[in-house]
């Protein structure tokens, strides 16, 4: 692994979760992808030839200086460009948040790939708790703006999501919470600040 591979898994933790869940030469399809970067150690990880979907036009110059095929699309116009099972894997990271059309976007994820990776930041971690016991809305390294500039307009908790996912009718095949890049396994919805789930068609049992 390079130094820059080291940077990028060190800086973003869920996205070891989700490199570990991508099969080796799977398409992925990264929705709201930045910079590339994500894509780019798939590729020379797993040999996952991709493309991303970005709106920031910044970004999708660095998407093309890393060598990433990007589009320059809105998420919330919907993933009609893309046919069904056009992709193994479709990845949203740490976007959820900030998406309006939530539950369109989840049923064409699934709808163009076989299965969904999705992460965000859990507004049920306890610290965030406190913040609001104490009258006032959550700041953290995974929610780090106030909230007169914050883009996230749909935060939620692991339960609320697992809630969520089995109204759509989708299967929860894995989930990490994590703290500190670190997994938790008690009271997940308590002590992880950050949740990412792999999601399939079919409820969960």
């Amino acid at each position: 692994m390079t130094a820059a591979q080291q940077a990028l898994l060190a800086a973003r933790p869920d996205l070891v979760a989700i490199a570990r869940w991508v099969a080796s030469g799977a398409r992925v399809l990264d929705l709201g992808c930045g910079d590339g970067a994500l894509l780019k150690y798939l590729w020379q990880a797993k040999q996952a030839p991709g493309y991303g979907v970005e709106i920031d036009a910044a970004h999708v110059v660095e998407c093309v200086r890393n060598d990433v095929n990007v589009l320059q699309m809105n998420l919330e116009d919907g993933l009609a460009t893309f046919g069904d099972r056009s992709f193994d894997c479709v990845i949203l990271s740490e976007t959820l948040q900030a998406i309006h059309h939530t539950e369109q976007l989840m049923r064409d994820m699934l709808r163009v790939g076989r299965e969904a990776i999705v992460s965000f930041p859990n507004f049920g971690y306890w610290p965030a708790r406190l913040q609001v016991a104490f009258g006032h809305m959550p700041v953290s390294q995974e929610l780090p703006y106030q909230w007169y500039d914050t883009p996230n307009v749909h935060l939620c908790t692991l339960q609320d999501f697992e809630d969520f996912c089995r109204r759509l009718g989708f299967r929860i095949l894995e989930r990490v919470a994590l703290d500190r890049g670190r997994s938790v396994g008690l009271l997940p919805n308590l002590l992880g600040s950050l949740a990412v789930y792999r999601l399939g068609h079919g409820l969960t049992p």
